[in-house]
């Protein structure tokens, strides 16, 4: 494993490259933040919603939100620009209290909203299926939030969808990725977190195409021809998750006062239960946790240094979550040991190794005097 200079990412994250410099492509990305032309780039927004207010749909934009602080960002944003937004959900089976809180609040703030629950027996079943052959617990959420808008989308003639930020910008992404305003369907099977997949590919002698439609997103070429598009928020307005938890919670939204789920930040992440679940395999496959994640954003705006990220770091350990492991094995009916095996299976024998006491370790770790028990 190679980590980056600047952050602490290393380059076995998805899609995340180093330099000759050995910085990596999303510490590249912001560094030319400065560069950019921010009024120009929200001057080119306001176009797009002079545009759309013209069309004069009962609906002017879509916003898929979550109750998390970008999605409640973006909600207050579209309605500060004139916009009528409908708000949908994918209820996810394991939204804790206080993501329901706040997608309660979310929708105070004077939107009409959706909650769209999908089958949970078909959920279940994908659920356990996707974890078992990806060890991906999250690709039924991944391709339900990239499925249900477009569909709402087009039954409701809504002819912008909004997202928060292009996570290829934000996190590493090809060079022609980064920097992109529009959410299409390549973008989907590069950074979606489906493995590449679709709905139809998840067909088998158990549920048919029918049973999946939620998870099916429409065609890209129908969805032009009605005038529907997908943008990131974040490309026009900088995105930055500090100063969306500031508006959000300005406006009502609740942080953890028990501390983050998964992560460093107690005000991401906190809506859904199994969220950790998806985050923790990144420790077995790729050797950094969601915390890495974090920290490397505060690293590049200046916040932290990389000496007391890797401190922090220290502290938190691989958070497993275990509280969140019980529930999730109640969700897909299986017992811990067999979650166990299901996970060794994802090991990546590429960076973990035995040592000679036969505990597991990635040798030359970011962190040389790491606890490996």
């Amino acid at each position: 494993m190679q980590y980056c200079n600047n952050c602490i990412l290393p380059d076995t994250r998805p899609n995340l490259t180093l330099d000759n410099a050995g910085i990596c492509n999303a510490c590249n990305s912001y560094l030319k933040r400065p560069e950019i032309d921010w009024k120009s780039r929200q001057r080119e927004l306001e176009t797009i919603i002079q545009e759309t207010l013209k069309l004069g749909k009962d609906y002017d934009c879509l916003i898929p939100v979550s109750g998390g602080k970008d999605s409640t960002w973006q909600t207050i944003k579209c309605l500060e620009m004139g916009l009528k937004p409908l708000a949908l959900t994918w209820r996810p089976p394991g939204r804790t209290l206080i993501g329901q809180k706040n997608l309660d609040n979310l929708i105070s703030l004077g939107v009409d909203h959706i909650d769209f629950t999908v089958n949970p027996k078909i959920e279940k079943y994908l659920t356990l299926r996707a974890f078992k052959e990806y060890g991906a617990s999250a690709i039924p959420m991944h391709l339900a939030i990239f499925s249900i808008p477009l569909r709402i989308a087009m039954q409701m003639s809504i002819p912008l969808i909004i997202y928060g930020e292009n996570s290829a910008t934000e996190y590493g992404g090809h060079k022609s990725d980064i920097g992109n305003s529009e959410l299409d369907e390549r973008w989907i099977k590069t950074y979606g977190v489906t493995q590449g997949t679709t709905a139809l590919d998840w067909i088998d002698g158990v549920v048919n195409s029918r049973d999946l439609a939620a998870y099916n997103a429409p065609d890209q070429k129908q969805l032009k021809q009605l005038g529907i598009r997908s943008i990131f928020l974040g490309h026009f307005l900088e995105w930055d998750p500090r100063t969306t938890r500031d508006v959000a919670i300005a406006n009502g939204f609740t942080v953890s006062e028990t501390g983050p789920l998964t992560g460093y930040y107690n005000f991401a992440d906190i809506d859904d239960d199994f969220i950790s679940i998806h985050h923790w395999m990144k420790w077995y496959k790729f050797g950094f946790t969601r915390a890495f994640d974090n920290l490397s954003l505060d690293i590049r705006k200046g916040m932290v240094t990389r000496e007391k990220a890797l401190n922090i770091i220290q502290k938190l350990g691989d958070q497993t979550p275990n509280i969140s492991i019980d529930r999730f094995c109640e969700f897909i009916e299986i017992e811990e040991n067999m979650l166990n095996q299901i996970i060794e299976n994802f090991r990546n024998p590429d960076i973990w190794k035995k040592n000679k006491s036969g505990v597991w370790e990635i040798p030359n770790f970011i962190i040389p005097d790491w606890d490996w028990k």
